[in-house]
């Protein structure tokens, strides 16, 4: 594998991003094989960067973009857990499920880093094939997101209705699609949702307040509406499960698995039924009946600058689905 070229398109370190030291390790000795972790392994690949004479600032951003998904992914997770899927997972929700966004010379930067770390791993024989060789070096503006036809999202809610009937009736996968078909709230959003948040009453009801912690993330905050069906479903489901804490007492990648076999009675592809896309089919739902472009913008929770691109692929598939 050819040594790391300086690279022409850094930019400046984002706010959130470790410093070199922020990622340390202690143990002095340590052998690169398959069931290595990857936090271990990006020690092993710093090190050889600087015996190979990399500039500084190529090892500090390599670090920080190998480094962002090992946190992403578990600094515990052996590096043979890697695969093409996940990796292009990962890149997916760098670009549209991060609460930051991701500009083509930093995604582009992220990709090439990727296919330096696991190339470097595989011609060291620590893994038998390279996961990263199939990673499409694109710019983040190209592609349009899969949205769901009308269609579609009929034959995705008729499954949906049909699992809350006897014999076993479950109303979580309903609520779930329902809730993201109507507010397209983000993952992270829907699994941070306490039973306080859902505004049964008052002047605005019914809606859910979507709230974060952090002061900077304030301006996400809002109140969005949902269909008074949705609260009959909400019912049916905190009887079922009795949730402590979050609504939906379990992980996200347990929700991603009640997308995946919805997506597959409904005979329609995975990618097709997760949070982005139901978050994309949500928007261009709206988009097309004519929502105000600042309360579209409001509603999915972005910045102006993040909306002036959202707004330009938007209008693309509307276009599109004519």
């Amino acid at each position: 594998m050819p040594g790391i070229e300086q690279l022409s398109f850094f930019d400046d370190p984002e706010p959130d991003e470790p410093a070199e030291t922020d990622l340390v390790f202690d143990e002095p000795e340590l052998q690169l094989d398959k069931n290595l972790p990857i936090g271990q392994a990006l020690e092993l690949y710093v090190r050889w960067m600087r015996l190979s004479n990399s500039s500084r600032y190529t090892i500090k951003a390599f670090k920080s973009d190998v480094g962002l998904l090992a946190r992403w992914a578990g600094m515990g997770t052996p590096i043979s857990e890697f695969s093409t899927e996940q990796l292009n997972t990962f890149l997916r929700w760098m670009l549209h499920e991060r609460d930051k966004p991701c500009s083509p010379k930093t995604y582009a930067r992220r990709v090439t880093a990727l296919k330096n770390f696991f190339g470097w791993l595989t011609d060291e024989g620590a893994l038998p094939r390279d996961p990263s060789g199939a990673l499409i070096q694109r710019t983040v503006s190209s592609p349009l997101p899969d949205t769901l036809t009308p269609e579609e999202v009929s034959r995705v809610l008729d499954v949906t209705q049909a699992l809350r009937r006897p014999p076993e009736p479950d109303a979580r996968p309903h609520l779930l699609v329902a809730l993201l078909l109507q507010t397209g709230i983000k993952k992270g959003e829907c699994m941070a949702l306490r039973r306080p948040d859902v505004q049964e009453t008052g002047i605005n009801a019914p809606g859910i307040w979507i709230r974060y912690n952090k002061p900077q993330m304030r301006y996400k905050e809002r109140l969005i509406p949902v269909a008074e069906s949705w609260l009959l479903v909400l019912r049916e489901y905190l009887h079922q499960r009795k949730p402590q804490g979050p609504i939906f007492d379990c992980t996200a990648r347990n929700l991603e698995y009640v997308l995946r076999d919805v997506a597959d009675q409904a005979g329609v592809e995975r990618s097709k039924v997760s949070f982005e896309t139901l978050r994309w089919t949500c928007a261009l739902r709206d988009f097309r009946a004519g929502m105000e472009p600042e309360s579209l913008r409001i509603k999915l929770g972005l910045s102006h600058v993040s909306w002036r691109e959202t707004s330009r692929r938007l209008e693309k598939l509307a276009e599109n689905a004519v």
